[in-house]
């Protein structure tokens, strides 16, 4: 754990950046509502894009409304999960699936149990699954290539405890394998994966992320026709969410990548905001429809939110929404399902 003046804090006003500690942040909430958005390491998007948020929040409502943030990094996810959990951040961006975790109380939360206090704001931007194998393992085309690969198939499918090699150890062992039983499993990140199947060392990979991803580009340069990706058949969508209802359609259009002829029709599990359930009502609702009535702004500070849709605004989100933010989305026509509506 970081401590809490080992933080960075970072926030922007017309553009120019401003550094500040944990405790600075708090002291200026003393006087002015100066809310903390935690994300990840520098070096990742979920920083830049809670700066980008952060930024348009201090722009459009801290001179009327009195409302600031500030983007702090942290460890990501998991530490994020924690700092909400004890307020020393009231929002934060989280992967999908670590929101349900923390929503169900399972997985590496399970002795954390539910943390009820955890709501959804937006979804932000997705991680889009690329599974792809060697050409000869290709028989339908979809995912029950990749299930039936030969045991003891070396597959690359994330470094070690990364939330790449989680999110398709669940994927998988919802369509009925156990990657830790049945592959041997390479531990790299995406270019060295993309790499070792380009060289057979590997029968097949996955490298979720944003659309386009750089390994997979090269890698259908570089391979052509010597590789196949594989498609999501509806039954498999529904099968690889289990009950998580996490991952939803998602199509890469023809033409995305080198030689690829077809539509790529795959999943994608959100990246979202989530905030304390304690953050006035009045607030998350001036922040998400801020966020939704200036997407350019956004789109100008960081590319990976040009994903952003009010149409895809709720689109797999693993825990209830903000009532803030249904109230916005209710005044937009968005049609919110009841298990996103808070309790």
């Amino acid at each position: 754990m970081i401590s809490r003046r080992g933080f960075v804090a970072a926030t922007a006003i017309a553009g120019l950046g401003l550094g500040l500690t944990v405790a600075d942040a708090q002291e200026a909430r003393a006087q002015d509502t100066n809310y903390l958005l935690a994300t990840a390491s520098t070096g990742g998007t979920y920083y830049p894009v809670g700066v980008a948020l952060a930024t348009l929040t201090k722009v459009k409502l801290q001179p009327g409304e009195g409302i600031g943030m500030s983007a702090i990094n942290s460890a990501g996810s998991g530490e994020n999960i924690k700092l909400i959990r004890e307020k020393q951040a009231q929002f934060a961006i989280l992967q999908g699936l670590y929101g349900y975790y923390a929503a169900q109380g399972v997985g590496p939360l399970e002795q954390e149990g539910k943390q009820d206090h955890l709501r959804s704001v937006s979804m932000l931007w997705q991680n889009v699954e690329h599974f792809v194998v060697d050409d000869e393992h290709r028989d339908s085309g979809t995912m029950s290539d990749f299930a039936n690969l030969p045991e003891g198939s070396k597959v690359a499918l994330g470094r070690q405890n990364s939330g790449t090699l989680g999110s398709n150890r669940t994927i998988l062992g919802n369509l009925g394998v156990d990657i830790d039983e049945h592959f041997d499993l390479m531990y790299a990140g995406y270019t060295p994966s993309a790499e070792a199947l380009q060289n057979g060392q590997v029968a097949g990979i996955s490298t979720p992320a944003g659309v386009p991803v750089g390994a997979v580009t090269q890698l259908m340069a570089a391979a052509g026709g010597s590789v196949a990706p594989l498609d999501f058949t509806d039954e498999q969508v529904a099968e690889a969410n289990g009950e998580m209802d996490l991952w939803s359609r998602y199509t890469i259009p023809a033409g995305t990548y080198p030689g690829q002829e077809a539509d790529w029709n795959t999943i994608a599990q959100p990246n979202f905001l989530a905030v304390h359930a304690d953050v006035p009502e009045d607030h998350v609702y001036l922040i998400t429809k801020t966020v939704y009535e200036n997407l350019p702004f956004l789109q100008a500070i960081h590319p990976a939110t040009k994903a952003m849709a009010l149409e895809k605004a709720i689109a797999g989100l693993p825990a209830p929404l903000h009532p803030g933010a249904a109230r916005y989305y209710e005044e937009q026509g968005v049609d919110i399902p009841e298990k996103l509506m808070a309790k």
